[in-house]
C-alpha cells in the first residue's frame, strides 16, 4: 500500500508534464494508451504483460503509456480477452486480476500527415478604393500615442482599416485603456513557431512549447513550408517594435506546440492540444479534417477526453479556450459539421469574412459557426509576420488567419478579466458579435440576437466584448439533457419531402437534470444511405428557429449515410428547450440511391438551474452510444411524419399522433401522401402496461381473453401464434398416432420411429418461430446496424448475441482502421477515403 500511495504522489507531482514523456520511435516501438483504475501500479502491469512503462499520459487521470518492440498483435487488449475466455470457460484461479483494472486500452496508429495548404487563390473582385484621408490621420495618431513603430502597422487593414473604415476588429480604443494581452498565453498549435523572430522573440514561452513530431523541446520550423504557425502567431501576439506589425494582444505570451510536419498517433494529438494546462490559456487550431466537400472525420476518444480534461481542469478549473477554424470548402459543397474538431460543444468555431465584410468563397457554414472575423478576400490578405529573423509577410489567408484574430480579442478579454470560463467567453461572443448587412439566412434567435448559418453571431468586435466581459455576470456550471433514442427505421422520401420525428421535453425532464437554459445542441443519429451526399437533416426547436444540420454535398459518394454522427448547433442558445424539437430527414437526389432513417439522440447542454447540486461531465467512453437498444421508461413520444420541402416549422402539426418511446412499434409500414400533404406516418399504439380483465376497444377477443397490455394488432400475433403451435402440436400427435397404428397393422413393418434428438427439437422451434414471426409480419432475425444486433424483441440465443457483438462486423460498418475510427464516429470508406489524405486535416491557410 505504501508503494501505491507513493506512487500516487508521484503521478500527481508529474500530471500534465506531457514533454517529460521519453521520444516516441514509431519505426522500432508500438505504444499503448491504458486507462487504469487508481489503486492500479502501471509498473505491476508493465511486468505483467512484459512491457516498458513510459508514465502517466498527460492531463489525463489515471491514463499511462507502455510501449514494447514493435509486433503484429495488440498485447494488451489480447491479454484482456483472453482472460475473459478463461473465465467463460470457468477456469479456476482467475479472481481478482491485475487485468480487471484495465478500463480502456489503445494501441497507438499512425495517421496520416495533416494537409498542409497553399494560399487561398483570390477571385477576381472589385478592389476597396483610395484610403480615406481622415481614416489616415486618425490611424497615424492612434500609433504615435500608443508608440507603435512597426514598419508594416499601416497595411494592417484588420486592426485599422483606411480604406473602409469599419471594417476591422476594432481593437484600437482597447488599446489605449491598456489591455494589450497581459499576463495571457496563447498556444499556436501548428507547424512550429519561428521563436527566434525579432517579432516574436520577446512574448515567446518556452514552458508552454513542445515539439511531438521531432519530440524535442522547442517546436522550431524544420521544414520548408512549416510557416503556418509562424504567421498565426504573429497576428496574435507579434511585438510592438521595428519588425514588421503588431499582434492584437501585442504584450500576451505566445507559446508553440509542432504536430503539423510529420507522423503523429491520438496519443500525441491529445497531449498537444492540452499542453501545459495550466500555463497556457488558449489554444489555437487553424487546422481539421480535409475540406473536400467528401471527408467526415472526427476526433477519437483520447483526443475527446483531452479536450473535456482541459476544460474541466485547464486554467485552474476556469477551461481551457479551444478556437477552431470553420474550413475552407464552401466551394466544395463543405459544411464545418462534418469536422468532428469544429463542431465540439468545447471548440468555438470561427468563419471568415474580407476587407468588405463580403463572405470569403471557400469559408464554410454551418450550424456550429460562432462567429466570423477578417481573412483574405476582396484582392487583399492578412499582412503579419513570417519566418526568418525580420521577414514579414502579406499573403496569410483563408479561414486558417481568422482563427488567430479571434484569439488574440480572446486574450484581450482575458486580461480584462481573467475569471471568465471557457462558456462565459462562447457567452460574450454570441451576446457581443456583430450583425452586418449582408444577404444570409438572418434569422432572430431566442436571445433577440441575429443568427446566419454563414456567419454566426456576426463578426467579432474586440472593443464591444471586452467592455461587455468587465461586468459580466458569470455563468453558472455546465448542465446536459439526453434524450433516448428514438427508434425510426422508415425509409426517407426522395425529392421535395422529409422524414421527420419529434421528442417532446417536458420542464420536468429538465427540472429534473437541473437544466435551466440551451446553450449547445447536439444530436447524434443514424441514417443507413447507398450515397451519403444526399442527405441533409433539419433540426427544429420548440421556439421555431430551425438548423440545417447537415447540407447535401456534391462529392460526397460514400455508400453509406451517418453512423452513430453528432451534429452540433449553436442557433438555439439562451432558448428554455422546453417543448417539441422536430427532426428532419431529407434524401435530395431522386435517383436510384435510397436509405433508412434509423434512430437519433437529443442532447441538450447548457447551465444549470442549482450550482450547488451540479457536478462535472464524466468523461466519455467507446461504449456510450452503445444503447440503441435500451428500452428506455422515459415518458417522452415520439412519431414520423412526412413534410413537404420547405414547409414553415409554424404549419408542422403541433398535435402530432405519439406512441410511448418504451414500446416496441407495430410493423404498420409506409403510409402514402401527396407532396402538398403532412400525413401521419404511425398511428398511435396502446401504451397499457396492465393486462386488462374485462373487454374494451383495445380488445378483439370477449372479456375473458386477457389483452396483455399490448395493441390489438400484438394481441392477434400472440393469440395467432399460441393457436399455430396448438394446431402444430395436434397435428404431430394425429401423425404420431396414425404411424403407429400403420406400424402395428403391418406384419412386415419392423422398424421403429426415430426419436428426434435435442438438436433437432431446437431447430424445428426456431423454424416454427421463424414461420410465426413471418405470420405476423416480424422479421425472424434482428435488423443490423453498424453490425449491432438492434431489434432488441428479436429471440437469438445468447451464444449469437455474444459473437455477433464481439466480431463487430455487419453490413453497414466501415472496417476502415484509421486513427480517427475510434467508433462508428468516423467513416471514410474505400471510396472516399481512396487516397492518402482521406483521413487526413489539414492547414485552414
Amino acid at each position: 500500500m505504501r508503494l501505491l500511495s507513493l506512487w500516487g504522489l508521484l503521478s500527481a507531482a508529474t500530471l500534465g508534464l506531457a514533454g517529460h514523456l521519453p521520444p516516441r520511435n514509431y519505426s522500432t516501438h508500438d505504444y499503448y494508451a491504458v486507462h487504469l483504475s487508481s489503486s492500479t501500479s502501471p509498473t505491476e502491469l508493465a511486468a505483467h504483460l512484459g512491457l516498458t512503462y513510459e508514465g502517466p499520459f498527460g492531463a489525463l487521470e489515471d491514463h499511462h503509456v507502455f510501449k514494447a518492440p514493435k509486433h503484429d498483435n495488440d498485447v494488451v487488449d489480447d491479454a484482456v480477452q483472453e482472460l475473459k475466455r478463461r473465465r467463460r470457460k470457468r477456469e479456476a484461479g482467475l479472481d481478482h486480476h491485475i487485468l480487471d483494472n484495465v478500463r480502456f486500452t489503445q494501441k497507438q496508429k499512425i495517421k496520416p500527415r495533416h494537409w498542409k495548404r497553399s494560399v487561398i487563390p483570390d477571385l477576381k473582385v472589385a478592389r476597396a478604393g483610395p484610403d480615406v484621408p481622415a481614416a489616415v490621420n486618425q490611424q497615424r495618431e492612434i500609433a504615435q500615442a500608443l508608440e507603435i513603430k512597426d514598419p508594416i502597422f499601416e497595411e494592417q487593414w484588420h486592426i485599422f482599416n483606411v480604406k473602409t473604415p469599419g471594417n476591422d476588429i476594432n481593437v484600437t480604443d482597447v488599446w489605449m485603456q491598456g489591455i494589450t494581452g497581459k499576463n495571457v498565453t496563447a498556444c499556436i498549435v501548428d507547424d512550429g513557431l519561428d521563436m527566434d523572430s525579432e517579432d516574436l522573440k520577446d512574448n515567446f514561452f518556452a514552458e508552454g512549447s513542445y515539439d511531438f513530431n521531432d519530440h524535442v523541446d522547442l517546436p522550431k520550423p524544420r521544414l520548408s513550408d512549416d510557416r503556418h504557425g509562424t504567421r498565426c502567431a504573429g497576428e496574435v501576439a507579434a511585438g510592438r517594435n521595428n519588425a514588421c506589425g503588431v499582434g492584437l494582444a501585442y504584450d500576451a505570451k505566445i507559446s508553440g506546440v509542432r504536430i503539423l510536419s510529420g507522423d503523429i498517433t491520438d496519443m500525441d494529438e491529445s497531449l498537444a492540444i492540452n499542453y501545459e494546462l495550466q500555463k497556457n490559456d488558449i489554444y489555437s487550431c487553424s487546422w481539421g479534417p480535409p475540406d473536400d466537400g467528401k471527408t467526415m472525420q472526427a476526433p477519437g476518444i483520447l483526443i475527446e477526453k483531452a479536450m473535456i480534461t482541459a476544460i474541466q481542469q485547464g486554467r485552474g478549473g476556469k477551461g481551457s479556450i479551444y478556437v477552431f477554424a470553420a474550413g475552407n470548402g464552401a466551394a466544395s459543397d463543405d459544411n464545418c459539421n462534418f469536422d468532428g474538431y469544429t463542431n465540439s460543444i468545447y471548440s468555438i468555431t470561427v468563419g471568415a469574412i474580407d476587407k468588405n465584410n463580403l463572405h470569403p468563397y471557400y469559408s464554410e457554414a454551418c450550424s456550429a459557426q460562432l462567429v466570423v472575423t477578417y481573412s483574405s478576400g476582396s484582392g487583399d490578405a492578412i499582412h503579419t509576420t513570417d519566418v526568418g529573423a525580420n521577414k514579414c509577410t502579406a499573403q496569410h489567408g483563408g479561414t486558417s488567419a481568422a482563427g488567430p484574430i479571434a484569439v488574440g480579442v480572446f486574450a484581450l478579454a482575458l486580461q480584462a478579466r481573467p475569471e471568465l470560463t471557457w462558456r462565459d467567453m462562447q457567452w460574450l461572443t454570441v451576446m457581443n458579435a456583430v450583425p452586418f448587412d449582408q444577404p444570409s439566412d438572418w434569422t432572430k434567435t431566442a436571445l433577440d440576437r441575429m443568427y446566419s448559418h454563414q456567419f454566426g453571431y456576426g463578426k467579432l468586435d474586440a472593443y464591444a466584448i471586452v467592455e461587455a466581459a468587465k461586468t459580466w455576470e458569470l455563468v453558472k456550471p455546465q448542465a446536459w439533457f439526453y434524450s433516448p433514442w428514438m427508434h425510426v427505421k422508415k425509409a426517407i422520401p426522395q425529392g421535395d419531402q422529409g422524414l421527420a420525428s419529434v421528442f417532446e421535453v417536458t420542464e420536468q425532464m429538465l427540472k429534473d437534470a437541473n437544466f435551466e437554459r440551451v446553450e449547445h445542441i447536439t444530436l447524434t443519429m443514424n441514417v443507413e444511405h447507398q450515397r451519403r451526399g444526399d442527405l441533409s437533416v433539419e433540426l427544429i426547436s420548440p421556439s421555431g428557429m430551425t438548423s440545417h444540420l447537415s447540407t447535401a454535398r456534391r462529392d460526397d459518394d460514400a455508400p453509406y449515410g451517418y453512423i452513430d454522427w453528432t451534429f452540433m448547433s449553436v442557433a438555439h442558445w439562451g432558448e428554455t428547450g422546453v417543448g417539441k424539437w422536430t427532426v428532419i430527414v431529407k434524401d435530395t437526389k431522386v435517383n436510384d440511391k435510397t436509405g433508412t432513417f434509423t434512430d437519433w439522440k437529443l442532447r441538450l447542454w447548457g447551465e444549470c438551474i442549482d450550482a450547488s447540486k451540479q457536478k462535472l461531465r464524466p468523461m466519455p467512453t467507446e461504449h456510450d452510444d452503445d444503447d440503441h437498444n435500451v428500452i428506455d421508461d422515459h415518458p417522452a413520444h415520439t412519431t414520423s411524419i412526412i413534410v413537404p420541402s420547405g414547409t414553415p416549422a409554424t404549419d408542422i402539426p403541433s398535435d402530432l399522433p405519439t406512441r410511448p418511446v418504451n414500446q416496441k412499434p407495430t410493423n404498420t409500414g409506409q403510409t402514402a401522401v401527396s407532396p402538398s400533404s403532412t400525413a401521419a406516418f404511425e398511428s398511435p399504439i396502446s401504451a397499457s402496461s396492465t393486462p386488462s380483465a374485462t373487454s374494451s376497444p383495445d380488445s378483439f377477443l370477449p372479456s375473458p381473453f386477457p389483452t396483455f397490455g399490448v395493441s390489438k394488432r400484438t394481441q392477434i400475433w400472440i393469440y395467432g401464434s399460441i393457436g399455430l403451435i396448438l394446431v402444430f402440436c395436434a397435428s404431430l400427435a394425429t401423425y404420431l398416432y396414425l404411424a403407429r397404428r400403420k406400424r402395428l397393422r403391418s406384419s412386415r413393418d419392423n422398424y421403429e420411429f426415430e426419436i428426434l434428438d435435442d438438436a433437432d427439437d431446437d431447430e424445428g422451434g426456431a423454424r416454427t418461430g421463424m414461420l410465426n414471426g413471418a405470420a405476423s409480419g416480424r422479421q425472424g432475425r434482428r435488423a443490423r446496424r453498424g453490425g449491432e444486433l438492434y431489434d432488441a424483441f428479436a429471440g437469438e440465443s445468447d451464444e449469437d448475441l455474444l459473437s455477433e457483438s464481439e466480431d463487430g462486423d455487419g453490413p453497414y460498418r466501415d472496417r476502415d482502421e484509421s486513427p480517427y475510427n475510434e467508433k462508428a464516429h468516423t467513416h471514410e470508406g474505400s471510396d472516399a477515403g481512396s487516397n492518402a489524405s482521406g483521413s487526413s486535416g489539414g492547414k485552414r491557410q
